[in-house]
């Protein structure tokens, strides 16, 4: 009875911190989401309320280590159950900071909303929308312990790096030729690094759940896109259209057809 008793109380801490994650991520994705409708609208109101949400997700991550440890000293977990408990360390410590890249979005929305001059935040849209996905996405994975799904999410990693090296250099571009976007395509490159980001905390997320579910991490190393260190404009801002090529649409990653954004 005593070790019936025993298993039964851990499968009901197991069910407890899938279902404490299961709830962090949803609120990441709601933080992200409300974050990147606020910069479209310029809706200062709203993005300030995504930096207060911020706390409850802190929160979480504090009961999941809580838990985290508990479990680890009281029932010294191994093979299947051990992955659990080490990945949602992780995937919480992941979430986490995906809440802060939400919240700093937001922050930078009430600052852009003060401007005289509007900076063209619509050219986020494609990669704010294929991060969102990933983050549906990546939650749906761990709920459903699906390392398909979660080998999906990966993938898409390096079609944002590549999204955010054409922004970089379009942002770049917006600043040479009209000074006065300066400041506001400024907090704009932040804002798509912070995305960025976010997409990279997803990966990682997936990659723990191809560890939770398959006992080891993808064996291929993912791609890598972000080629916005080496990035150099031209000393004339129409130089670029001397070479007879035609200009990308505003955030439309490398090779995308477009208006397509894929």
């Amino acid at each position: 009875m005593a070790v019936g008793h025993t298993v039964t109380a851990f499968d009901a801490e197991l069910k407890k911190l899938h279902g404490t994650i299961a709830e962090m991520g949803r609120l990441v994705g709601e933080q992200f989401s409300a974050a990147l409708a606020a910069i479209a609208e310029n809706d200062a109101e709203r993005a300030t309320a995504v930096v207060r949400g911020d706390a409850a997700i802190d929160r979480l991550e504090l009961e999941v280590e809580a838990m985290v440890v508990r479990t680890l000293a009281l029932r010294q977990p191994m093979a299947k159950d051990l992955r659990e408990i080490v990945a949602a360390m992780k995937i919480a410590s992941n979430l986490e900071r995906m809440g802060d890249f939400a919240s700093s979005v937001a922050k930078r929305t009430v600052t852009l909303s003060t401007l005289p001059v509007l900076p063209p935040a619509a050219s986020l849209s494609w990669m704010g929308r294929t991060v969102e996905g990933m983050i549906h996405d990546v939650v749906r994975a761990y709920v459903e312990q699906d390392a398909a799904l979660a080998t999906a999410v990966r993938d898409r990693d390096g079609e944002v790096d590549a999204a955010y090296t054409s922004l970089f250099r379009e942002f770049l571009t917006y600043m040479m030729e009209t000074p006065a976007q300066i400041t506001g395509c400024t907090h704009l490159l932040f804002v798509a690094k912070s995305i960025e980001r976010a997409g990279d905390h997803a990966t990682n997320i997936a990659e723990n759940i191809c560890f939770l579910v398959n006992g080891r991490l993808p064996p291929e190393e993912r791609a890598k896109g972000d080629l916005s260190s080496f990035a150099v404009l031209p000393d004339r801002p129409d130089a670029a259209g001397e070479s007879g090529e035609e200009p990308s649409a505003p955030g439309t990653p490398p090779g995308a057809a477009p208006g397509t954004g894929s």
